[in-house]
């Protein structure tokens, strides 16, 4: 196995002028309060194919379901001996249908049931949840919405939820509603919660409902605009929903099979002091700074964590563009026409800042901040490149800020923001960063953890979140290797989709472990977790804490109206953030 990078938690949240330094004198200290090692990897011979999605895990027969969506089934793998696992057998959807052509998009399981999700040939179709037993005998199937997305199981086992994110078709000929099935496992039966209570009043205010002309006018507007995105239950009777495009979590109530509650999450300010970002791949550097532009978290995976009787969900804020033949609202800001007299661009040269070495590469949503003279006053772009913690109401607790491209300039500087199909240096610094995905919560000894898996960058980000208003920085592993392209050997673990934690009273080692499925790679990956002793301090506090009353980062003193005067003076308070930067003598594409 490759050796475990790792940046210690005393890095995070310096200055630049700090850091170097910082980091070498943790080295010379302890190392994190737990640590990856990986143990095992199963790969099945596919590159950049969707060939290892999602992972679930069966403690009664210590296998792997993985979804292989390539082939449209389930990888089925023995895990017993995590230092090889091996596979045993394929779950194929197509067949327990009895029609071709049949995709598979998620996989849970539950006691040795199964539960797959899985999307007809025509996406815009209603789907199937399909169950089988663990040595992969259909059960049974149920109508699942169109494109079920998502599936999860009650924590104990009394239903299984399915996310359909209904999707539209490219050329908008059909906009099929997002819905949530909800499948009593006694029976079999199935019932469907939707949103077509919000089509009369409207969603809330700041949740996303938008699209091209004629599609917002319509009596089903909003429930066929929201697109469910990923599930977990809390228990019996609760359970949560993203809304990833539409920037927004929702509340399922499963006994009545009814969502109940629609929450916006807002957005976060990439001017403010901890929230800088990298915007640009065409500066031939690592220049994280602050920048005029508003982040929408967009998350996609997330996972649940309880601290004083209270439920928070702990999110990987990827980010998505609706991007169809039809309809996208993808654009470069040096593309935009920007207001000149907008409080947010308050004394900066608006041709320097949309330069492409600046600002004008970033990619930013078309669908908000438009005038009626036809300009630009605030700019929107995807994703927090962050994890942040909720409150159960969606109000923000915590957000990781700029911590992770800051950690990937120490660790990993001449492979900065790099794609996960390719090694080129600072290829995604325009378009959504190192790109969070998934979020896993498990408790190591007397502490809480979110592991976060970064899609484009690789690697699992570790926090420890047993307090979750002051979460800090623990760990950085990646089994990634850089010294191989991506495509032309192994190159190691690309593009982590899902992630698992296994409890130690589960897990075949008898230790705490992570299953974490590559989607480019085509590896399904077992990890030990060591450390974790009761008493465990697991590390020292880094990122921004929230005010829990008002959901909002702390005040700064950062303001859009003085901050950068002039593109000038942007560049000026960038080389106050600069990290290791990176001259490069190249063309990008």
């Amino acid at each position: 196995m490759r050796k475990r990078l790792f940046i210690p938690a005393l890095a995070v949240g310096l200055t630049a002028a700090a850091f170097p330094t910082a980091f070498a004198d943790a080295q010379d200290g302890a190392g994190p309060a737990i640590e990856l090692t990986a143990l095992g990897s199963y790969a099945n011979g596919s590159f950049d194919a969707s060939a290892a999605e999602i992972v679930a895990y069966d403690a009664g027969t210590r296998r792997l379901f993985v979804v292989n969506a390539e082939a449209g089934v389930v990888d089925v793998l023995d895990a017993s001996d995590p230092a090889h696992p091996e596979k045993l057998f394929e779950i194929d959807a197509s067949a327990a249908v009895e029609e071709t052509g049949w995709t598979v998009n998620s996989v849970a399981v539950h006691d040795g049931l199964v539960a797959v999700a899985a999307e007809p040939p025509v996406k815009t179709d209603t789907g199937r949840a399909i169950l089988f037993t663990a040595d992969g005998e259909p059960v049974d199937h149920v109508p699942a919405g169109a494109l079920p997305d998502s599936v999860a199981f009650t924590p104990g086992g009394g239903h299984l939820l399915v996310a359909g994110e209904g999707e539209p078709a490219d050329d908008y000929s059909a906009d099929p509603p997002g819905t949530v099935t909800v499948v009593d496992t006694a029976d079999f039966t199935a019932a469907t919660a939707d949103f077509t209570a919000w089509d009369g009043t409207g969603a809330p205010d700041g949740v996303r409902v938008f699209g091209p002309e004629g599609t917002l006018e319509t009596d089903d507007a909003v429930s066929t605009n929201l697109e469910p995105e990923y599930i977990v239950a809390a228990d019996e009777h609760t359970a949560y929903v993203t809304l990833q495009e539409n920037n927004a979590i929702a509340v399922l109530d499963v006994d009545a099979a009814e969502i109940t509650a629609i929450h916006p999450l807002g957005v976060k300010d990439h001017l403010l002091e901890g929230n800088e970002l990298d915007a640009s791949n065409r500066d031939d550097a690592i220049d994280i700074a602050p920048w005029p532009v508003y982040g929408y978290y967009l998350p996609d995976g997330f996972d649940l964590h309880t601290a004083g009787g209270e439920t928070y969900l702990v999110t990987a804020n990827e980010g998505d563009a609706r991007d169809w033949d039809a309809y996208s609202e993808e654009a470069r800001v040096a593309d935009l026409e920007l207001c000149a007299d907008a409080d947010r661009f308050a004394g900066m040269d608006l041709a320097e800042l949309q330069a492409e070495e600046h600002l004008g590469r970033l990619k930013v949503t078309t669908s908000a901040g438009l005038t009626e003279s036809g300009c630009y006053d605030e700019l929107y772009s995807y994703g927090g490149r962050s994890f942040s913690i909720w409150t159960a109401d969606g109000e923000l607790v915590f957000d990781s800020g700029s911590d992770f491209e800051r950690i990937i300039a120490e660790t990993h500087p001449d492979h900065f923001n790099a794609d996960n199909d390719e090694n080129e240096f600072d290829s995604r610094s325009d378009d959504k960063g190192p790109e969070p995905e998934d979020v896993a919560v498990g408790a190591v000894g007397d502490r809480t953890y979110a592991f976060i898996g970064l899609e484009r960058q690789g690697g699992i980000m570790i926090y420890d979140i047993t307090d979750p208003a002051s979460a800090s920085f623990v760990d950085y592993g990646t089994e990634r290797d850089f010294a191989v392209e991506p495509g032309e050997g192994d190159a190691g673990d690309l593009a982590p989709e899902s992630i698992v934690f296994i409890d130690g009273d589960r897990s075949p080692t008898g230790r705490p472990m992570l299953a974490v499925g590559n989607e480019v790679s085509g590896t399904t990956t077992l990890f030990d977790i060591t450390g974790g002793e009761p008493g465990d301090a697991g590390g020292e506090e880094g990122g921004e804490s929230a005010d829990p009353g008002t959901g909002a980062l702390p005040d700064t003193g950062s303001t859009a109206t003085g901050l950068l005067a002039g593109a000038a003076g942007a560049l000026a308070l960038a080389g106050g953030v600069l990290l290791l930067a990176r001259r490069r003598g190249r063309a990008d594409a």
